[in-house]
């Protein structure tokens, strides 16, 4: 396969929504068509690992690989290795996706697009107390961190469209101009990855993404 041709590898899943990998590089994909989160083969064949989720969109995975997920509809759910289900957290319900992330300390910070112009990125403490970490952003979705912990959204900030980059104490600054910005990834070369409504840009942001330990 040449470097720029895509190929599919699990047409299976109906709406796929969120990606995330475990510890152990297995890929787990999220399907909002039946609330299930599926984990996905080598070879691309999906099968079921938890039901249940509603309207399943976010996913990410904690240090200690428990699955976190979100339904759409107000719930955060969080899944043992066990596959054990809780009910994590209650919030207010997103008119399209959660984007899920974790952070510094353990927090898992949420972002999804309401009604409002004026939208917001949440933080759930792992007792599962959640927090306003920032109010004030136009349909907030895809989430990264850097290793300074400064958290990445794609945004709108003050009628602009973009990457908003907000620093640990809640200072937030238009960092990247761009229409259609969904989500964003940081990769090993210091570059962000961006997926707009069609293709996935990368720009040489000289950032370094943050790891989870």
């Amino acid at each position: 396969m040449s470097e720029n041709q895509i190929e599919p590898l699990a047409a299976d899943v109906m709406n796929a929504t969120g990606l995330a990998f475990d510890r152990e590089e297995i890929l787990y994909c999220s399907s909002r068509h039946d609330g299930t989160v599926y984990r996905i083969s080598p070879s691309g064949s999906p099968s079921p690992y938890v039901e249940g989720m509603g309207v399943a969109t976010g996913i990410a995975f904690d240090r200690d690989d428990n699955l976190y997920v979100g339904d759409r509809s107000g719930t955060i759910f969080k899944v043992s290795r066990e596959r054990q289900i809780y009910v994590f957290a209650t919030i207010e319900s997103s008119i399209a996706a959660y984007h899920l992330a974790f952070g510094p300390n353990g927090y898992l910070y949420v972002a999804g697009p309401t009604t409002s112009s004026y939208d917001s990125v949440q933080r759930i403490s792992p007792a599962g107390q959640v927090e306003l970490f920032y109010r004030g952003l136009g349909r907030p979705q895809g989430l990264a961190f850097d290793a300074k912990d400064n958290l990445y959204v794609a945004a709108s900030l003050g009628g602009r469209r973009g990457v908003v980059r907000i620093t640990p104490d809640s200072k937030a600054e238009l960092f990247l101009s761009g229409p259609a910005i969904v989500g964003l990834a940081f990769a090993p070369s210091k570059s962000l990855i961006l997926a707009t409504n069609n293709p996935l840009y990368r720009v040489d942001a000289g950032v370094e993404g943050r790891r989870i330990p």
